[in-house]
């Protein structure tokens, strides 16, 4: 008798016990607001500028689904990105397609180096973050990049 007392007090005791709640996700600080960097968004992608030097610090968030071809072409009017792109992508995956057909597939964490004349995506469920490194309309130069992809 003493047993099944003990196993209903158990029992009982089980029941009153808070239920555990689930722990919310920290926010990414891949996603956070940079302090002090100039904001603003432009076919949804965010882009955050900071200067260093000579040089032009950016992160940019591609969204899941964007596309160069889809949401910059018609704000840009140029058939392709003709940026030069130098940096780092933190997280995410992009997949960049040259106008001569060649491609590249960019998976986090991947240093990254595209030249310009190019459509680019994000391909999957998340967001793709990109920390870049320019010199506004001299990076081609600066940097040593090709005017347009081209084959050594």
């Amino acid at each position: 008798m003493a047993k099944k007392r003990l196993h209903a007090a158990r029992k009982s005791a089980k029941a009153r016990r808070p239920t555990a709640r689930p722990r919310s996700k920290a926010p990414d600080p891949l996603l956070a607001k940079i302090e002090g960097a100039e904001r603003r968004d432009i076919g949804h992608v965010r882009l955050e500028v900071g200067r260093a030097g000579a040089a032009r610090v950016k992160r940019m968030i591609y969204p899941a689904g964007f596309r160069w071809s889809v949401d910059m072409k018609p704000i840009v009017g140029t058939d392709l990105c003709m940026h030069a792109h130098v940096g780092f992508l933190a997280k995410g995956e992009v997949h960049v397609e040259y106008a001569d057909g060649c491609t590249v597939e960019y998976k986090a964490p991947r240093l990254m180096a595209i030249d310009p004349g190019h459509d680019g995506w994000v391909v999957g469920k998340e967001p793709a973050v990109m920390i870049e490194f320019d010199f506004e309309s001299d990076t081609i130069g600066r940097l040593g990049m090709p005017q347009t992809h081209r084959h050594p």
